[in-house]
């Protein structure tokens, strides 16, 4: 199974169509239509569903084109770093991200090292702890900042400066909006949103065991998609402060939860990994400025 054939099984799963595939990829029909029927004899299994004018992925397409894009993606990869090897005026790094203003602290660090090698590169994969680690595990990442505590055994950290703060983002025409902090009680028998991470891993320390008392009315992995929800009357939701926008004018209102919950940011990478040049020299940037 080649990697150039891997590529052509991912356009025509993107385009649907071998057509605009082999136009894509600047080859003959003709040619491309043998290399994907060679990769299907090889595996011993049909890939697509095909009609006169399109082609879908069968089950076993789907299971390959989830294979061949970390494949592919890990190659690439490889060679970038494999690339850099010979100049470190730049270089490309891969980081995962959790939603929070403390990322600017990370932001921060990118524009003082943009200074010093201003051919770097960086690419933000945004997601919970568990997209967000697995990524990392595969080796899809070079980094990762998380907001819970980090599996010592796997990962080392350094922890971002910083906490952040807990709140309820609520339409401003909301009774509790008059309030100037948010108790538990205070959210009873209301619908609420939050992220599944968080309902596991950091409601429990606030409330205890009445967290059954709440009522979780879905869930959200992105503040911004959960304040789309509250604007249109369908609950209140639990974020960190000041991700979401509620200036005046804005219909929203963040309020403080009491007793405060706080909840740290970390930044993580792999026990042993073994970095890029740039990476490495960036991993040191990071060093330097949550010392």
């Amino acid at each position: 199974m080649e990697i150039r054939v891997l590529r052509y099984f991912l356009a025509i799963a993107r385009e649907e169509n071998m057509t605009r595939a082999a136009e894509r990829l600047h080859i003959s029909q003709p040619s491309l239509s043998k290399e994907i029927r060679k990769l299907e004899e090889e595996l011993g299994h049909p890939l697509f569903i095909r009609t006169n004018k399109s082609m879908h992925l069968n089950d076993e397409g789907m299971l390959l084109r989830k294979r061949a894009e970390d494949i592919v993606a890990m190659v690439d990869k490889t060679a970038e770093e494999f690339s850099q090897l010979d100049s470190i005026t730049g270089g490309e790094i891969r980081i995962g991200c959790a939603e929070s203003h403390l990322i600017r602290y990370l932001a921060r660090s990118i524009r003082v090292f943009k200074e010093q090698y201003p051919h770097f590169v960086f690419h933000i994969f945004s997601g919970d702890t568990d997209p967000v680690t697995e990524r990392l595990d595969r080796g899809l990442l070079d980094l990762a900042l998380i907001v819970e505590p980090p599996n010592l055994s796997k990962y080392n950290y350094l922890t971002v400066p910083e906490s952040d703060q807990w709140g309820v983002v609520m339409r401003a025409d909301s009774p509790l909006a008059a309030k100037e902090s948010i108790c538990l009680a205070d959210l009873y028998g209301l619908p609420l949103f939050c992220s599944e991470q968080s309902i596991v891993n950091d409601f429990p320390r606030w409330c205890g065991q009445d967290l059954d008392k709440l009522q979780f009315a879905g869930t959200f992995n992105l503040a911004y998609n959960g304040s789309v929800f509250v604007r249109e009357g369908l609950g209140y939701l639990l974020t960190f402060a000041h991700l979401i926008d509620t200036s005046p004018g804005s219909g929203l209102v963040f309020r403080p939860i009491t007793p405060a919950l706080e909840t740290k940011m970390y930044m993580i990478w792999k026990k042993y990994q073994v970095f890029s040049p740039i990476a490495e020299l960036f991993l040191r940037q990071l060093k330097q400025d949550y010392a």
